[in-house]
């Protein structure tokens, strides 16, 4: 009686953490849908959906977190099982993870792995880009609006004089030629931009909102320099894993799958240590998650969504389609079949086995004393210990299931690792952003200028 509810009582300490972060997920994806869906066109439908899509992706992102946890904390600090964690406890409290994540792993690990292998191209396509481009936008900040107004006020005046010149082509009665009706057509498209932008940015410009973003680029600039140092600790991680398969793992056959470390890499060290001060460990493992997370939302709203080539959707503030954030939380459902594959490349001994300890014999030779003396030891949990002694996260079994799934994630560390790159420089080389960046655009009309428009900087 007394280890039933010492079980229910620690499998409750993991599922309130839970259920607290579930009220902080529901209560952001609210926020971040109304801030960009269309005031014009969005539907209660839609909008509900699209929460709760988004609310879903993060949710199942805190499972692995969760999972560790639970693995972790069936046994004690000495590595013994607790009381209560018998064989068959432990197999029902990794179950609870298990059906969390998939509802049974027999019938759906197939099509999950599959899922989780588009998630993966998603995440080389919006993931890696966001996590260049996000820090660096952070860093450079965005152009003066009273620069841009200047230059949009020159551009206006040159427009003004091409249409004038044009149109007193036609003075003495002559239609003008279908070359020139056209070029006519396209400056007045865009005057007509020209003329949005200029009342935004003069709203802009007045704006105490714009006064204050000012007062914070220092903060902007600290919060850019330290998520680049994030990004780049996360690709040297990734790097060392993945050149530590490439050279000691079996090879394709086999999914390059090593058990064990031999290449140890900054997050795979930090991890351990962190465990020995509850809970730094999972507050670290969680930031990583919510920052995959965050880096993959930057990159789909720099991006757009698009399908190869075809640009499908623009993400906008207060302007972004139904459809569209549909889309984004899909893609972002399936980043997050992905994520734990990636924290398992950074971190791989962690996500296996957490923070357990096994009980190990030690021969030793004590002097003044014949023979070897047996003593019992406590190690940490790796591919060495004995199975019934280490309990195995569901989230590694289910990410090794299938081998010719692993080789395809192995790959796509490589092409994730590339594009990051590709986009650092990308973003470098990019000059600063306009301060009204996606407010106005070529395809807008002018009742969009009727929607509620709010600068964050």
């Amino acid at each position: 009686m007394a280890a039933a509810a010492a079980a229910s009582s620690e499998l409750l300490t993991g599922w309130c953490l839970f259920g607290l972060s579930l009220l902080a997920i529901l209560a952001f994806c609210w926020v971040y849908v109304r801030k960009y869906q269309s005031r014009r066109e969005s539907e209660v439908i839609s909008t509900i959906t699209s929460i709760f899509a988004l609310a879903i992706a993060l949710i199942t992102s805190a499972l692995l977190p969760v999972d560790i946890f639970l693995v972790s904390y069936m046994k004690n600090q000495n590595g013994t099982f607790k009381e209560w964690a018998d064989a068959n406890v432990s197999r029902q409290i990794e179950d609870t993870v298990l059906y969390g994540y998939y509802n049974g792993l027999a019938a759906l690990s197939f099509s999950i792995s599959s899922l989780t292998l588009i998630g993966m191209l998603a995440a080389v396509m919006y993931t890696a880009y966001g996590m260049s481009a996000l820090p660096l936008n952070l860093i450079k900040g965005t152009r003066s609006p009273s620069y841009e107004r200047l230059e949009n006020t020159e551009d206006i005046e040159e427009v003004e004089q091409n249409i004038l010149r044009i149109k007193s082509k036609c003075k003495d009665g002559r239609p003008l030629s279908t070359r020139h009706r056209r070029t006519l057509q396209q400056l007045e498209e865009r005057l007509r931009t020209l003329r949005r932008r200029e009342r935004h940015l003069e709203l802009i410009e007045k704006s105490w909102w714009t006064k204050f973003c000012g007062a914070m680029r220092p903060l902007k600039i600290i919060w850019g320099v330290f998520f680049i140092l994030v990004a780049l600790l996360f690709t040297i991680s990734l790097f060392l894993s993945n050149l530590d398969k490439a050279l000691h793992s079996a090879g394709i056959n086999s999914g390059f799958i090593i058990l064990g470390t031999n290449l140890t890499n900054p997050l795979n060290m930090l991890l351990p240590v962190l465990q020995t001060v509850f809970p730094l460990d999972y507050i670290l493992i969680t930031t990583i998650i919510m920052y995959f997370i965050f880096t993959s939302m930057a990159g789909i709203r720099n991006m757009g969504i698009w399908f190869f080539w075809i640009r499908l959707y623009k993400i906008r503030r207060g302007k972004t389609r139904p459809q569209a954030l549909l889309f984004l939380c899909m893609i972002l459902l399936l980043i997050v079949l992905h994520t734990s594959y990636m924290i398992y490349s950074l971190a791989p001994q962690y996500v296996m086995y957490g923070s357990q300890k096994y009980v190990a014999e030690h021969n030793m030779t004590l002097d003044g004393q014949p023979g070897n003396v047996t003593t019992y030891v406590p190690k940490v949990c790796d591919a060495d210990a004995p199975e019934d002694q280490c309990t195995v996260t569901r989230t590694y079994l289910f990410l090794h299931k299938f081998w010719f799934f692993s080789a395809a994630y192995y790959f796509g560390n490589w092409a994730f690792i590339a594009v990051f790159l590709i986009g650092l420089i990308v973003s470098c080389c990019k000059g600063k952003k306009s301060v009204i960046e996606g407010v106005v655009d070529e395809d807008d009309s002018d009742i969009s200028d009727d929607e509620p428009y709010v600068y964050y900087g």
